[in-house]
């Protein structure tokens, strides 16, 4: 039984929902907001410690005195630990729950964050460096799955069905928004490859990940004390059940790999940004100010994505066209990268591509949980992004692999200069393609969305029913 005096205190009164019968409610607490904002601190400091080496490659790999290839596994390692430890984060949000699926990967981040400050300790010799901060970094990346996968089922499990797409936004922005601020902060930090730059960095990454720690200690329960949805309150599918169901589902599949192709190349761009621009002229600074606005624009679509698909369940419509006009953005960067002077149309597509790009990851979230329900939300949401992360090893090492070592009067690269000229149409190519396969084949159930319907339905059937059977007498006084 809820303690009815205790969701006086704890929900929001404006807010409480009891659109049931007279022995079940609906409610909303106030705590949901303090979760969200515990989930968003987590996945921005962990993205900011995925990608602060990307923007800085080449002072990165003159001060380890290691190659850029290398440096570039200090993003690759995120991806490669995202596929066994994702299914281990799937299982264990599922199973035990958010409270023990963030606490552990806020400990992870945090732990993986002291290693990468104490690689640049004088007690750790220069031959050491770049392994400890391999370790630490690694560390990090097996926290990553239980981030990233969290928005779903907070969004599901704390806040009503006209809030769920906007949470799910909110907490799924921001890793990019973590993204973001390492392709500023990095670059501002590190000048040189010295010991005083990268110290200052490390610390700097430090403490937001401590912040995440302690936020993610105050977090104390996975679900709330009342449902805030039907869809809430029935219980979801065990994981192995859950998993040999989405084995079964051919949509979920098409949405998986037209989702990862997608989530595969912003990573790959993300990644290798700065290889890319510099044999062109283009030094850090711009590639920072590049990345940075592919995710503002990103941020800014993916909130106008959320709050129209809250109004209007349109979450297949928004997602196609997404898509669709982020394939093609990409496609117009390739095509003038290699124009000279051409840094303001490279800004405007890498804009438009990440605009377009993001505003699909919150809502195929959204997808994959209403075409696979009563799957949990960490199962059905954490297979996409699984996908995505396979994608991107795919991509950043078939990018690698296909560069081509050129002699460029512009060039401003601190190594060898790449020509990526190749290799984006090789990614901008499979997203056209993942484009093309997400809008002629994938077709939406809407599974949850059609029980919370069936469930109100049956809801004002009963009332009618239960007031047919008053007297008539008492129904006109």
């Amino acid at each position: 039984m809820v303690d009815e005096s205790h969701d006086i205190n704890m929900a929001d009164d404006d807010e409480s929902l009891a659109h049931s019968s007279s022995s079940t409610h609906f409610v909303v607490y106030r705590r949901r907001w303090y979760m969200l904002a515990s989930v968003c601190i987590l996945n921005i400091s962990n993205a900011m410690t995925w990608i602060s080496f990307s923007p800085i490659a080449d002072q990165t790999a003159t001060y380890y005195d290691t190659s850029l290839m290398a440096v570039n596994w200090l993003s690759l390692v995120y991806l490669v630990a995202s596929i066994p430890f994702g299914l281990v984060s799937q299982f264990l949000l599922d199973t035990l729950g958010l409270r023990a699926g963030l606490t552990l990967g806020a400990t992870l981040n945090f732990l993986g964050s002291i290693l990468r400050l104490m690689s640049t300790f004088d007690f750790v010799t220069k031959e050491y460096k770049f392994t400890v901060t391999m370790m630490g970094q690694s560390l990090a990346a097996c926290a990553q799955p239980f981030l990233l996968f969290a928005p779903t089922k907070l969004a599901a499990q704390w806040f009503k069905d006209s809030q769920r797409a906007t949470a799910n936004m909110v907490a799924s922005m921001s890793n990019p928004l973590g993204i973001l601020v390492a392709n500023v902060l990095s670059p501002l930090i590190v000048n040189k490859a010295v010991s005083t730059d990268f110290l200052n960095m490390q610390i700097s990454y430090l403490v937001p990940a401590g912040v995440a720690f302690g936020m993610a200690l105050g977090i104390t329960r996975s679900v709330p004390w009342t449902p805030p949805s039907s869809s809430a309150q029935d219980p979801s599918e065990p994981f192995i059940s859950g998993m040999k169901k989405i084995i079964k589902l051919k949509n979920y599949w098409v949405l998986a790999i037209s989702f990862g192709i997608g989530l595969g190349l912003f990573t790959a761009f993300s990644t290798l940004l700065e290889q890319i621009l510099c044999p062109w002229g283009y030094d850090d600074d711009f590639a920072g100010l590049c990345g940075a606005l592919m995710i503002v624009g990103g941020v800014i679509g993916a909130a106008l994505a959320g709050l129209y698909v809250d109004k209007t369940k349109k979450f297949e419509e928004v997602a196609k066209i997404c898509m669709c006009f982020a394939a093609l953005s990409g496609i117009a960067f390739t095509f003038v990268l290699k124009v000279k002077d051409a840094g303001p149309a490279i800004i405007t597509t890498l804009t438009l591509f990440g605009t377009f790009g993001f505003a699909i990851f919150p809502v195929c979230m959204e997808l994959a949980i209403e075409s696979t329900y009563p799957v949990a939300e960490a199962t059905a949401a954490g297979f996409l992004i699984i996908f995505g992360q396979v994608f991107g090893i795919a991509f950043i090492l078939a990018m690698q692999v296909t560069a081509i070592d050129i002699s460029s009067d512009q060039s401003v690269c601190k190594k060898t200069p790449q020509d990526y000229w190749i290799s984006d149409l090789i990614g901008i190519g499979s997203a056209a393609l993942g484009a093309c396969f997400l809008t002629s084949l994938y077709k939406c159930e809407y599974k949850r969305l059609k029980s919370e319907r069936n469930v109100e339905a049956e809801k004002i059937l009963n009332f009618s029913q239960s007031r047919e059977s008053f007297p008539e007498s008492f129904i006109t006084t």
